[in-house]
């Protein structure tokens, strides 16, 4: 995910126009409340319905965006988002590396799956831009393409890519809002996929 900001910029300059590249998107409209909490109730239970075995992944990542938008645990928000999610980074971190031997990590097999990241990055980027190109065909260029590679679900890395290069070619261009639209489409993605081969492969 570190790579991102290398990989992305050159896959998004070489499938865009620079035209295409400097388009400029509406302001999003005002979201109210109810529909912030309606949304991850929502996708909770048609994710529930569609893929039983991402339900748990998908249900955590949603009872946390609950929590913060509907605003009456406040301090079990805070202490979720902080310290218990520092704690567990600590631990997880700690687990896997006493865990981890040198020459279970060092050995090709650990370069072959790096290298399959590598290109993973690389075709979730290109076919976001690819799906960006086709909705600013659709809508007559009201959309930026740049905002497709934000499909990946590294947050908020992919969508501040799609800023930076936005912003390069049109310095009052701000696609860092928009870009969050299919980023947390990524995530979403990316949770049910992960439930589903948890499943399978146990």
């Amino acid at each position: 995910m570190a790579l991102v900001p290398v990989i992305q910029p050159p896959i998004m300059k070489a499938l865009t126009t620079k035209k295409e590249r400097t388009v400029v998107m509406k302001q999003l409209r005002t979201v109210s409340k109810t529909e912030r909490i309606i949304f991850p109730i929502m996708v909770t239970i048609i994710v529930s319905l569609i893929v039983p075995d991402a339900a748990v992944l998908v249900g955590m990542l949603m009872l946390g965006n609950l929590m913060k938008e509907s605003g009456v645990v406040d301090r079990i928000q805070k202490t979720a988002g902080n310290e218990l999610m520092n704690i567990i980074t600590i631990f997880l971190a700690l687990s896997v590396g006493c865990t981890t031997s040198a020459n279970t990590f060092l050995n090709s097999r650990t370069l072959f799956i790096i290298v399959l990241g590598l290109i993973a990055f690389s075709f979730g980027t290109a076919a976001g831009v690819l799906c960006g190109k086709v909705m600013y065909a659709l809508t007559g260029g009201q959309v930026n393409p740049l905002i497709g590679s934000a499909g990946v679900s590294a947050v908020p890395m992919a969508a501040r890519v799609s800023q930076k290069v936005g912003q390069s070619e049109n310095p009052s261009n701000f696609l860092l809002m928009h870009a969050m639209g299919p980023n947390v489409a990524g995530v979403i993605g990316s949770a049910v996929a992960a439930g589903i081969l948890i499943n399978i492969f146990g």
